[in-house]
């Protein structure tokens, strides 16, 4: 069974599933949405949560022998399988397949990274979602923002005029996490009143220099030693490098996938259209996939994949450092060698 992020409240309401897969790009909705599931679980008697982290495929053994074990403490415990690369590969289908066919009490939680469709026509896929619930997180597009910031404005207990709704939108320019920060500062600091664009423009931080989408931007506009005063300025201000990796790897997938429109015969002004990107950045992001080549972009992809391992203490590496490369290869691409030029 698939349900939207905001059916799930509903759902937990009534009889907890044994299993969930929470599959996206969207942190904020993701870490919300198992928050719930976490809170569900709990009040149904898993007293006991743990975690485990699938770096590689010995890791899976890790669940079969989770499904065999008693505990000590409780009758039921949450087991939560953190899935960065969406893929569990021949061993975790393997893994997931027998879990499910298995007579476990405990409820099991994955947290995975974006499941292509390929991926959802799998074994595994369609044994988890006949067997329990899937909630695929989708990024909210700058269409659909303005929207979402007024629901979330009024969960708040807040109420916006239409013009404070769009200036804060065009301030987040999706970041979710950024925008649900900030409408908790407006409900802090202004309590029950309407709010006015005026106090958006007072009270919410543009972060103009140091904010990550500003890191991005830097990077893509090709100014290599610019996205990196911009991240050790992050640095210095105690960022944490998953926070800068969201909005990182959200542009690195955002430029494979414009490669791959245009690859297929799509103009490059309407793939930019139909991605959602910003009028006000299409100029930017098109000298970006242009210059960049698919060998860049697959670097990239492996170091964010790195960074993010290794900031999560599952992969070996110091991130920042790792970030700091992701940066140069952002912004000028990989050194050319003699046995591997690139194409004009």
């Amino acid at each position: 069974m698939q349900l939207k992020p905001e059916q799930l409240e509903t759902h937990l309401a009534g009889t907890l599933a044994t299993c969930y897969l929470i599959s996206g790009d969207e942190p904020l909705l993701a870490q919300e949405s198992a928050d719930a599931i976490r809170q569900a679980a709990r009040a149904s008697g898993c007293n006991e949560r743990q975690r485990i982290h699938i770096a590689n495929k010995d890791d899976w053994l890790t669940l079969g022998h989770s499904a065999g074990s008693l505990s000590l403490f409780s009758d039921r415990k949450l087991i939560e399988v953190f899935l960065p690369t969406g893929k569990p590969g021949a061993e975790g289908s393997r893994a997931l397949q027998e879990y499910l066919t298995g007579e476990s009490e405990d409820v099991l939680l994955i947290v995975s990274g974006r499941i292509d469709k390929q991926s959802q026509k799998s074994k595994w896929y369609s044994a988890l979602d006949r067997a329990g619930v899937v909630v695929p997180i989708w990024p909210v597009s700058p269409a659909e923002l303005p929207a979402w910031i007024a629901a979330r404005m009024k969960t708040a207990g807040l109420s916006g005029e239409r013009e404070a709704v769009a200036l804060l939108a065009e301030r987040m320019e999706g970041n979710l996490l950024a925008a649900a920060q900030e409408i908790e500062k407006l409900r802090l600091l202004h309590g029950e009143q309407r709010i006015t664009a005026d106090m958006i423009a007072d009270t919410v931080s543009d972060n103009a220099r140091y904010d990550a989408f500003r890191l991005v931007d830097v990077a893509l506009s090709g100014d290599a030693r610019g996205a990196l005063r911009t991240l050790r300025g992050l640095r210095a201000e105690a960022i944490q490098p998953p926070v800068l990796l969201w909005a990182v790897a959200r542009e690195v997938r955002l430029l494979a996938d414009l490669k791959r429109d245009v690859a297929d015969g799509t103009p490059i002004n309407s793939a930019l259209t139909q991605r959602g990107v910003w009028r006000s950045r299409q100029a930017m992001v098109r000298s970006a996939t242009q210059r960049l080549s698919g060998r860049d972009l697959a670097e990239m992809q492996a170091l964010s994949f790195q960074a993010d391992g290794a900031s999560k203490g599952f992969l070996a590496g110091e991130p920042w450092s790792l970030l700091e490369s992701l940066m140069v290869v952002m912004a000028q691409g990989l050194p050319v060698d003699s046995r591997s030029e690139r194409l004009a």
